[in-house]
C-alpha cells in the first residue's frame, strides 16, 4: 500500500482507464467536500470576516457591478 504522495501517484498511473475514471470522479467529490469543510471552518473561525467586511463596504459604496 502506498504511504506517500509519490507512491500514490505511481499507483494512480498504473490504473486501467475505467478505474482511473472512477478515481477521478471519486477525487472530485472528495476534493470538493474538503474545500467546503475548509471554507466552513475558516468562516466559523472568523478568518473571512475582513474579506466580507471589505466586500460589503465596496458594495454599499456603489463600487460593485452585477454579475
Amino acid at each position: 500500500m502506498a504511504n506517500n504522495a509519490r507512491e500514490i501517484g505511481e499507483e494512480i498511473m498504473r490504473l486501467p482507464q475505467d478505474q482511473l475514471q472512477k478515481f477521478r470522479e471519486w477525487y472530485e467529490v472528495f476534493d470538493s467536500e474538503q474545500w467546503d469543510e475548509q471554507i466552513a471552518s475558516d468562516a466559523s473561525d472568523g478568518k473571512l470576516d475582513e474579506i466580507a467586511d471589505r466586500a460589503m463596504k465596496e458594495y454599499t459604496a456603489g463600487k460593485s457591478r452585477p454579475i
